[in-house]
């Protein structure tokens, strides 16, 4: 990669992570060409040239986020055996990542979901499958605890998946906006009663 192509690149990197701060700040929608220009001191016409239209940089935010979300919450526990180890690694993690980022900057997965309930188009269409990709990334990990028989065989992943979900909305709604320092402690104690309804 020449010098040109790498300055370019590190410029797209900021462009990014602007337009991302922006939208965790004030949603997808706060995002113009202009505002990200204006916080990194550039033209607008240099933001366009870099990212494209408004959109192309709206979709760009919500593939990164994604990106790092899977990144942080993820991968890593793909290093753990499949079944329950797997499971409560990424579970952990997902506290973890709520506590230390989400509960900081705010969740552009669960304010994105709030921000586009009632629209339609294809910012919506893309932070759906982002979303719907983890729960099912988060459902066959479910199904592999059950397979490996430390999750009773009557378990319903989609409902774990579920009561997960409303488990990390509780945590950041109360870490966020309630301040509770212990709401990650009750979020890992209220993860270790689901799983005690749910081990073989």
């Amino acid at each position: 990669m020449d010098a040109k192509t790498q300055k370019s690149e590190l410029t797209r990197t900021a462009i990014v992570g602007a337009a991302m701060d922006l939208a965790l700040a004030e949603g997808l929608e706060a995002i113009t060409l202009q505002a990200v220009a204006s916080r990194l001191a550039l033209s607008k016409s240099g933001v366009f040239s870099r990212v494209g239209s408004r959109e192309a940089l709206q979709k760009a935010v919500i593939e990164e986020y994604g990106r790092r979300f899977l990144a942080d919450v993820f991968v890593p526990a793909m290093q753990k055996p499949k079944g329950l180890a797997r499971l409560n690694d990424i579970v952990g993690r997902w506290i973890a990542r709520t506590r230390d980022v989400e509960a900081e900057t705010g969740c552009i997965y669960m304010a994105g979901a709030f921000e586009y309930d009632d629209r339609e188009g294809e910012l919506r269409d893309l932070l759906f499958g982002e979303i719907t990709r983890w729960r099912a990334a988060l459902r066959r990990t479910v199904l592999q605890a059950v397979e490996t028989g430390e999750l009773r065989p009557d378990t319903d992943p989609a409902q774990l998946v579920s009561e997960l979900n409303g488990l990390v909305m509780g945590l950041l709604h109360d870490a966020r906006f309630l301040r509770d320092p212990q709401a990650a402690d009750h979020a890992t104690q209220t993860w270790q009663r689901l799983l005690s309804s749910y081990r073989a």
